[in-house]
């Protein structure tokens, strides 16, 4: 039999990607030369957890953690952001996006999930502590490197004091299992389902975050007609209750906006630390989404702040 090792995609993470021809049958080789116990280990608990439970994740096919390499199940070389392109009723798409995001949290939550012999994951859980974690990435790398580290000094005090009153109104708390970086892009079809990839970062959180990464991704600019419709999918769909709705919403935008700082905070990174510039052109659309949540009427501090801040 015919070997054949290809590179094919990077991420944002420290991950490297090869395709494993073996003859007329392929794999992929993940490799992680830092972070392995969240880039391997991590990502195959996951992933068989959630396989267990029905979601479409990769099969683990065999690891070698002390040198930093795992095979796992191929899902071809198209994510849905390629279909979702190419597709002219964008939302049929959108929707089965939905179902699996539903299907999610429909699992019963778990604190830990055991791997090896009497090894167990720890899922954190989205605390304000956390929140606040994710949104410093803003304050750390984006805001200094666009206004100056003076003028940043002066804002990030009064920003963050705003933020903490904001994600202390997040009315549903840390019940659903929450894959965190749910959007297209880590979304593939394949055998006529939806096989879900870049589990790794798994926490237990808000229902509305995975529907924020998918309705808000900063990668492909989706039209607010589609984003509302399947909003409303989501909400009938679900079991929550008409009078929950507000606090579904007001969660959705509190969300949309700490998860779009922190966007701003990791690819100003990406491309100041890491040398990958071309992160950079996902920027202005990520400030349009921030805008676009900010209509709410609970960010009309916040607003005001940020306006006084980067203009």
């Amino acid at each position: 039999m015919q070997f054949k090792l290809k590179k094919i995609r990077s991420d944002a993470s420290f991950r490297e990607f090869f395709r494993l021809h073996k003859g007329k049958k392929t794999s992929i080789i993940v490799t992680a030369k830092k972070e392995r116990f969240k880039n391997l280990i991590a990502y195959s608990t996951i992933n068989r957890f959630l396989k267990k439970k029905g979601i479409h994740t990769p099969k683990l096919i065999s690891q070698h953690l002390k040198q930093g390499i795992m095979e796992i199940e191929d899902f071809g070389d198209k994510t849905l952001l390629h279909y979702v392109k190419q597709s002219k009723n964008k939302l049929n798409l959108y929707k089965k996006c939905v179902d699996v995001i539903l299907k999610i949290q429909k699992i019963k939550p778990v604190r830990k999930i055991k791997f090896g012999s009497n090894k167990y994951l720890k899922l954190n859980s989205y605390n304000i502590a956390n929140l606040h974690k994710e949104s410093n990435l803003f304050f750390d790398w984006y805001l200094p490197g666009v206004i100056g580290k003076k003028k940043s000094f002066k804002y990030k005090k009064i920003i963050k004091s705003e933020l903490h009153n904001l994600y202390k109104k997040i009315f549903f708390k840390n019940q659903f299992i929450v894959h965190r970086d749910f959007h297209v892009s880590n979304i593939m079809p394949t055998n006529k389902k939806l096989g879900i990839i870049d589990t790794q970062d798994a926490i237990l959180g808000n229902p509305m975050y995975d529907l924020v990464s998918l309705v808000d991704d900063v990668r492909i600019k989706v039209p607010s007609q589609i984003k509302n419709k399947t909003f409303q999918y989501y909400l009938g769909k679900s079991s929550f209750k008409k009078k929950q709705i507000s606090s579904l919403k007001n969660d959705f935008d509190i969300l949309s906006i700490q998860r779009n700082l922190k966007i701003l905070g990791i690819f100003y990174r990406l491309f100041k630390r890491d040398n990958k510039p071309q992160y950079l052109k996902y920027l202005p659309y990520t400030w349009f989404l921030i805008e676009l949540r900010m209509k709410n009427k609970i960010f009309k501090r916040l607003r005001m702040i940020l306006e006084k801040a980067v203009n």
